[in-house]
């Protein structure tokens, strides 16, 4: 019995044994092989692996994935004009050399975002000390992140990480001076609008200008053409009456005559004071031979 138990003891030994020499690396970390504390190497590819069993060999796992580094609140910095923003950023990094990063944080991802934190906002004071608030919130935003993201990349490489991204989510002024600010805003925007609305009235004073003149000059040409046809149009006339009437002076004068006292005695309370031997009664005497169109007349 006491030689059963032995046996089952030696094999669990046994198992224990060969169960601590195996080990399996996951696709999303890299392996750390330490012998008798100091690292003997980086297992990187996924798989089943071995190693001496403690305490002679032991495996640290530090994640390979894509990490991100958000700030819970945003951080306050100084600009140009000396100007107090708050700027709420992110950074998305990865372990790139993993022995080095060990050597760094000892395999601390707390002290790793803590440190990646730190050189994160120098970098920021250091580019935005530089600019003003107009450019850091839109004119150089993105040559701000990249600034940034360069001096990270250059600080990070020194412990081991690689910097996938830097981007600031959002660029605002304290709550001390957004009043000023706004007010300020809307001046400016007051002003350009008044000054849009006196271009725009004289550029309409000009255009009304420009039409009443266009419509002057044409009335005038329209005038000028309509006195040219209409005078056109009178010598015309006259050129026919006179071929008419020229055939028969006498009748011409008659037909006259008749005209002016149309003309004359159009209304029955017509008053004329006039001289009775005057020419313009001539049709109206009896002229016998004298005329043969006034006896005409007469007679009838």
């Amino acid at each position: 019995m006491n030689k059963l138990i032995s046996a089952v003891a030696v094999i669990c030994a046994a198992l224990l044994v060969v169960y601590s020499t195996i080990f399996v690396v996951d696709q999303r970390s890299y392996a750390i092989v330490f012998a008798l504390g100091e690292v003997k190497t980086v297992i990187s590819e996924p798989g089943l692996h071995f190693k001496l069993p403690p305490p002679f060999q032991n495996v640290l796992f530090l994640d390979k994935r894509i990490l991100t580094i958000d700030s819970p609140e945003a951080d306050r910095f100084i600009t140009a004009e000396k100007k107090n923003i708050l700027v709420d950023s992110y950074l998305k990094w990865q372990i790139k050399e993993p022995k080095l990063y060990y050597v760094s944080f000892n395999g601390d991802e707390r002290r790793a975002q803590d440190r990646m934190s730190q050189i994160v906002k120098a970098a920021l004071n250091d580019e935005i000390t530089k600019r003003t608030v107009r450019e850091v919130i839109s004119g150089e935003r993105g040559n701000v992140m990249e600034a940034i993201k360069r001096k990270v990349t250059d600080e990070a490489n020194q412990i081991g990480v690689k910097i996938v991204d830097v981007r600031l989510k959002r660029v605002d002024y304290v709550e001390q001076i957004n009043a000023s600010v706004y007010d300020r805003m809307k001046a400016e925007r007051t002003r350009v609008a008044n000054e849009l609305r006196s271009t725009g009235a004289a550029d309409s004073e000009k255009i009304r200008a420009d039409a009443d003149k266009q419509r002057t000059v044409i009335l005038a040409e329209a005038y000028r053409e309509s006195e040219k046809m209409r005078g056109a149009g009178d010598a015309e006339a006259s050129q026919i009456y006179a071929q008419a009437f020229g055939q028969n002076a006498e009748f011409y004068r008659f037909y006259r005559s008749l005209e002016a006292y149309r003309a004359s005695f159009k209304n029955k309370n017509d008053v004329l004071v006039m001289d009775p031997n005057s020419d313009f009664f001539k049709y109206f005497k009896a002229s016998g031979a004298a005329s043969g169109v006034g006896a005409n007349v007469k007679s009838k």
